[in-house]
């Protein structure tokens, strides 16, 4: 027998239920605006990626404006490039 280590392909989708199962707080990085992100649990999703926000607050990167608290929001897909598990 090898000591070699099968990998398995982790599907997106699966990764984004575990987050909403966990209902783990995560990061949103977007995709027109590199300076802010959207913090919050992830309480539904699409195929689309379309996602539901809950307890979602805008955070800004680089400025020192205070975060703002946004409430339950639909963040379309098309806006998503990264979405990460806070710290």
């Amino acid at each position: 027998m090898s000591n070699r280590q099968q990998r398995v392909m982790v599907q997106p989708i699966n990764v984004i239920f575990k987050n909403l199962q966990q209902r783990s707080k995560v990061v949103i990085w977007l995709y027109d605006n590199l300076e802010m992100r959207i913090e919050g649990r992830i309480i539904g999703f699409d195929e689309f990626m379309n996602v539901v926000i809950d307890e979602a607050a805008e955070i800004f990167v680089k400025d020192a404006k205070p975060r703002r608290e946004l409430g339950r929001i639909l963040l379309k897909g098309d806006n998503i490039t990264l979405i990460q598990q806070a710290l």
